[in-house]
């Protein structure tokens, strides 16, 4: 055979070498070219408004299954769940789904799932909110305590809360959610009921001390959203619950504030105990002995754990009964790039907590009877729902974190200082309705854990970071709670004077210094991984150790 010959079939293999890497490449594309784009955020406005709009309607029977690492077989091994992740016999990233299966199953998931977390979580509230309604049924007198008593008891309750935050989650890791939750709620309703026995300042300090993954991210803000607003219609039952439970005073020869606690504390019991039956492991544990045939289909599983890692892969770090090791644990407290969102946990709430608080005693000390200061308490809880509604839908449309967030504690500015302004004894109804204003603020709370949840990356991380987020947001209250005093009462001007001046700090420093946090930290990430080549950054995520919000190709919302 001649070099020349030889040469020719050389070139020959080459070009079937190319030819068949040309084929791999289109039988990789052929796979996947039936899938959607990614997932926009969820909008309510367009879910509301969709049949008015200009945009062509997606076919129901159109693929819904999204684009995502899993469809590149090299990267697929790098995001792989781990072998114990309870879901991994029901993940399978070649199937594939209708919008109608995945608008069936998020509906079923909202009702089987959410909607029963949602009751859980008011139940809970009642119990914690019901002191309040408990001070317009002469609480204080009937123990001989000061409103100083009064403070010092929700400071109580809020620390024990706050030093109980981070051990509660690391239980719930590794006992699972579904079975630490009613636990919670057994043994916090059992120290509810029992305040219908108090029996003065040290019995009142001691119970306030005692009590102290079917969603992508697109999906999950708007949910969070709709749990708090279950908290404020929670609030807006417990006020027409009060109004007739407090009418039983006298019955037995019993306070009608000891029957209150004695009533809500049973319901949150019943609840808490048929939670333990509602409330499933995974998407892939419904099925027990009590309901053997679950509530999903094997596709509706294969469907939602799919979606869901698809969406966000690092939900297969880990078990839902995976404890977390104290390596683990160290680093997501020494996490310094979620330390402004703590700050802002600790500051934001600030504001509008203390006028919260006195709500109920300021009515009572204008003139309102017991029963008309309980039904005043509905309206700004109405009201803060419908904002609470409305500033979540525009943080969708606009996918703004930080500005949008920013919005609760410019609300409640202009109130504070009308309420600094009002006269020494001022018209009742004037304080009503300033005060029901401020308390109609758009509560942003949910718009920051999910933001905490979304930069804090891993699984693990999650876990720890969403508990400490929530004792900076547990000692708010207990910083609160000391704002308004004794000696300042009953116009509380140098109380709303701090409160003035703490918003405007969070308003005009805290919440743009965060946001340009955020931004630099991602121009950062932006400059080292933009000058790394394709073999670089695929060699970075084959070994790299970094987890969550460490690793290079992450990027903070803001």
């Amino acid at each position: 055979m001649s070099s020349s010959d030889a040469e020719s079939i050389k070139k020959l293999h080459e070009v079937d070498t190319v030819l068949a890497d040309e084929l791999t490449a289109s039988d990789e594309l052929l796979k996947t070219i039936d899938l959607a784009e990614e997932d926009a955020p969820f909008k309510l406005s367009s879910w509301l408004f969709s049949r008015w709009s200009s945009k062509p309607q997606l076919n129901e029977d159109d693929i819904a299954t999204r684009r995502s690492v899993y469809d590149n077989p090299e990267m697929a091994q790098l995001y792989w769940p781990k072998q114990e992740y309870e879901n991994l016999h029901r993940f399978d990233p070649t199937a594939r789904w209708t919008y109608r299966e995945e608008r069936s199953l998020v509906r079923k998931i909202d009702w089987k799932i959410m909607a029963w977390a949602a009751l859980s979580f008011s139940a809970l509230n009642l119990d914690r909110n019901n002191l309040s309604q408990a001070n317009t049924d002469n609480f204080l007198p009937d123990l001989d305590l000061t409103t100083d008593d009064f403070n010092w008891g929700n400071s109580i309750f809020r620390l024990a809360f706050l030093c109980a935050e981070l051990p509660s989650q690391l239980v719930s890791k590794r006992l699972g959610p579904d079975r630490w939750i009613p636990t919670q709620m057994v043994l916090w309703s059992i120290v509810t009921l029992c305040q219908f026995w108090l029996t003065g300042r040290t019995s009142f300090f001691l119970t306030r001390a005692l009590l102290g993954y079917f969603y992508t991210k697109n999906e999950l803000p708007f949910r969070l959203a709709l749990f708090w607003m279950s908290s404020n219609l929670c609030s807006i039952v417990g006020s027409f619950i009060a109004f007739g439970v407090l009418r039983m005073r006298g019955v037995l020869g019993r306070a009608g504030w000891r029957w209150l606690f004695l009533v809500e504390g049973l319901i949150t019991f019943s609840i808490g105990v048929a939670t333990f039956f509602r409330m499933p492991p995974s998407p892939t544990q419904s099925r027990t002995w009590f309901r053997p045939k679950g509530w999903f289909t094997e596709r509706e599983e294969t469907i939602m754990v799919t979606r869901v890692l698809r969406d966000d892969p690092t939900k297969g770090d880990m078990h839902n009964r995976e404890g977390l090791s104290l390596k683990r644990l160290w680093t997501a407290v020494c996490d310094y790039d979620l330390w402004p969102l703590y700050l802002l946990g600790l500051m934001f709430g600030i504001p509008g907590a203390p006028p919260s608080t006195y709500l109920t005693l300021s009515l009572r000390n204008l003139g309102f009877s017991t029963f008309t200061t309980n039904l005043l308490t509905i309206p700004s809880t109405v009201a803060g729902m419908i904002t609470m509604f409305a500033i979540t839908m525009v943080s969708e449309v606009l996918n703004e974190r930080t500005f949008v967030a920013m919005n609760e504690d410019l609300w409640v500015l202009p109130f504070l200082v009308a309420l600094y302004c009002l006269p020494e004894n001022p018209n009742q109804w004037i304080y009503f309705g300033l005060a029901s204003g401020l308390l109609s603020y758009p509560y942003t709370h949910p718009i920051q854990v999910g933001w905490c949840s979304r930069n804090a990356g891993a699984v693990a991380s999650r876990t720890v970071n969403a508990s400490i987020y929530n004792m900076f947001v547990q000692a708010t209250s207990v910083i609160s709670a000391q704002i308004y005093r004794a000696d300042d009462a009953p116009r509380y001007r140098r109380g709303n004077l701090t409160l003035i001046i703490i918003c405007c700090f969070n308003v005009v420093v805290l919440y743009p210094a965060t946001k340009a946090y955020y931004i630099w930290r991602n121009r950062q990430r932006d400059r080292i991984w933009d000058a790394m080549s394709v073999e670089e950054r695929k060699e970075y995520l084959t070994t790299t150790t970094d987890v969550g919000n460490r690793r290079l190709d992450f990027r903070f919302a803001h």
